[in-house]
């Protein structure tokens, strides 16, 4: 049955319109959608007759919205993303904060966050917390598939349609490198010292600029999906690779050891979610955290 939210549109429609803006891939979108890639056109074109106009220009090698497409996504998605927030409000206000919330995490479940997640489920006993661990070439994917509901990811995060909430923690930087290296001798490396070798990066889906943010080195280094991949590199003496203090103590290895680095900006983790996914369970966690941290 279909929900009319004014002016004879459909909810569907303007939630097809929406994923379509951001994927600009008519398969993608019906992907996360769930549903077939004709479908997809076919609530576009609804949408486009009762609006009276394109908003979507279409060729056989791209998608792009139309200056019309581009206007109505700006009013649309925080409208949209309100009246979400305004239905899963009153759904938690009629039962309480319940249900299971999945939290992706990147680099180590360390405790800081369990205690955020122990200070929520004591708050929260109704709801369950599963927790899923995201590969380190994909910080966003996770979040943006609705497989999570929110994620803590490493800094940067210049999504657009991604909301940043509280920061977990600032920790120094260390380079990770073989075992039998030259610095594990030091005390401490420099920037400079760490931009002059080849390290190890995160592979695409992760944007270009948050892999030069974890790999701010002039000697191109090898790509990997997954941090133990890059673990396994380093220890060969291929590539060196930085990971925050806690990253680097949860991965101990006798094959790795950790340097300090001085110069760099500190490893910071945040909390986000999709701007259109922030539901009475989102927001409790983000409590839990400035409270715990």
């Amino acid at each position: 049955m279909a929900v009319e939210v004014g002016g004879g549109l459909e909810a569907r429609e303007l939630e097809c319109f929406l994923v379509l803006a951001e994927e600009l891939h008519f398969g993608r979108a019906g992907e996360r959608l769930l549903v077939s890639q004709s479908r997809v056109s076919q609530l576009v074109r609804a949408l486009e007759r009762r609006v009276g106009a394109r908003l979507f220009s279409r060729s056989s090698r791209r998608v792009a919205l139309t200056p019309l497409g581009e206007r109505f996504l700006a009013r649309l998605r925080p409208a949209y993303a309100e009246l979400r927030a305004a239905v899963e409000d009153a759904r938690s206000a009629a039962r309480g904060v319940e249900g299971t919330l999945r939290l992706g995490f990147q680099g180590a479940a360390n405790a800081r966050l369990m205690a955020a997640i122990t200070a929520f489920q004591t708050a929260h006993p109704g709801c369950v917390t599963e927790i899923v661990e995201l590969p380190f070439s994909d910080p966003f994917g996770a979040v943006r598939r609705g497989a999570v509901d929110a994620a803590v990811v490493l800094l940067p995060v210049e999504e657009r349609d991604l909301v940043l909430g509280p920061l977990f923690s600032k920790e120094r930087q260390n380079l990770a490198v073989a075992a039998d290296h030259p610095f594990t001798t030091r005390t401490s490396l420099t920037a400079a010292e760490v931009a002059a070798l080849p390290l190890v990066t995160a592979a695409p889906p992760a944007p270009a600029y948050w892999r030069r943010a974890h790999a701010p080195s002039e000697v191109p280094g090898p790509s990997v999906t997954t941090l133990q991949e890059g673990l396994t590199l380093t220890a060969t003496g291929r590539a060196s690779m930085l990971l925050c203090r806690p990253t680097s103590r949860y991965h101990s290895r006798s094959d790795v050891a950790y340097v300090p680095v001085d110069g760099l900006p500190d490893s910071t983790f945040g909390l986000v979610w999709h701007e259109d996914g922030e539901t009475e369970r989102v927001r409790a966690f983000a409590r839990a955290i400035r409270e715990t941290t």
